[in-house]
């Protein structure tokens, strides 16, 4: 099978400060696991496609990290971003890539490397199902999670008409609700929008120049030249505006394998194991008469004791102390903060 996947491991993760830096951003950390997230990641597709068909798109800072921790990876396949643009344009470079390599029949799939997933197998299914349907259909497929909670912090898709047991069409995408809107997308049936995709190169790569032209004419100006392409492009835009909502040939489908987009400290209660109180902790860590905290200790030993609702993070010499609910706005703390304090971790 001519198929590949495209790992995206750019961006620096600040909502996991002060342990997520821009020199070992989160998706390098080992926080849903003992292993760091893209090594996770890159093991949970090693069964469906082969490290010298899997590349990883990130920012030329981490190349040699991300070269050091994944080695069955080709050097070539370490695609190093000149500068941050948006998954519009990385998407395009990727699968403009894939098509140079593997033609435009090749099939791309597209993941995040700091996402956590609790059943690989069903993961893999998963992917496998949306690649058969991309390769059958010739559309665009986008693997909406099945809501376990009325989430705001994800966007939804809406099914539309179904066309097999998993699959339908997309009705319409639908930008992070608030509680009322979520509860009532959950019950009438919506999915998660994961930003995982499957599609054949050419496919999308035609409906990219068909919709897209923040991105399309950069890239046949600039198709061999990757700094030029990312020096020209609009930045900032994402692939769900460029194409995915202007396309026709959008397909949905459903997979339900323990998904969890980690996105900020609060988000490892879900994916880390957690004591019968529910706290989860990481590192040398007490904990009496307390509960639904979560610790990751890194150097010093933590004692909570008579406590609920914190996030507590130790690391070089720095202790950041918030509540689960406040740790969704670290940006905000980040700005205040004075550089001497900021850049230290």
């Amino acid at each position: 099978m001519n198929r590949w996947a495209v790992v995206l491991a750019g961006g620096v993760g600040s909502r996991f400060w002060p342990v997520s830096t821009p020199s070992t951003p989160k998706q390098l950390l080992p926080l849903a696991t003992s292993e760091p997230m893209l090594v996770d990641t890159l093991r949970r597709l090693a069964p469906l496609v082969p490290a010298e068909r899997t590349m990883v798109l990130t920012n030329a800072g981490l190349v040699d990290a991300i070269a050091a921790m994944a080695p069955e990876l080709p050097r070539e396949n370490l695609l190093a971003e000149p500068r941050p643009a948006g998954t519009a344009a990385a998407l395009a470079w990727a699968t403009h890539e894939i098509a140079r390599r593997g033609g435009r029949g090749a099939t791309m799939i597209s993941v995040h490397s700091d996402s956590a997933v609790m059943d690989a197998e069903a993961f893999r299914a998963t992917l496998a199902r949306a690649a058969e349907a991309a390769e059958r259909e010739h559309a665009l497929i986008t693997v909406g999670i099945v809501p376990d909670r009325p989430d705001t912090g994800y966007g939804y898709i809406q099914p539309g008409a179904w066309l097999g047991p998993s699959l339908s069409r997309v009705a319409r995408f639908v930008e992070k609700p608030d509680r009322a809107q979520a509860q009532q997308m959950v019950r009438d049936g919506y999915l998660w929008n994961s930003g995982i995709f499957v599609w054949r190169a050419g496919d999308f790569l035609d409906e990219l120049t068909a919709h897209a032209p923040e991105v399309a004419p950069q890239l046949a100006a600039h198709g061999d030249d990757m700094a030029a392409f990312f020096a020209s492009v609009t930045s900032g835009i994402a692939v769900d505006v460029a194409v995915l909502e202007r396309s026709g040939r959008m397909l949905v489908e459903s997979g339900s394998f323990g998904w969890d987009d980690v996105g900020t400290w609060s988000s490892l209660q879900r994916v880390r194991r957690a004591d019968a109180a529910g706290n989860a902790t990481s590192g040398s860590v007490h904990v009496l008469d307390a509960r639904e905290n979560v610790v990751h200790a890194s150097g010093n030993a933590v004692v909570l004791y008579g406590v609920s609702g914190l996030v507590v993070v130790t690391h070089d010499g720095l202790t950041l102390v918030t509540t689960t609910e406040r740790a969704t706005d670290l940006k905000t703390l980040i700005a205040s903060l004075p550089p001497s304090l900021r850049d230290r971790a």
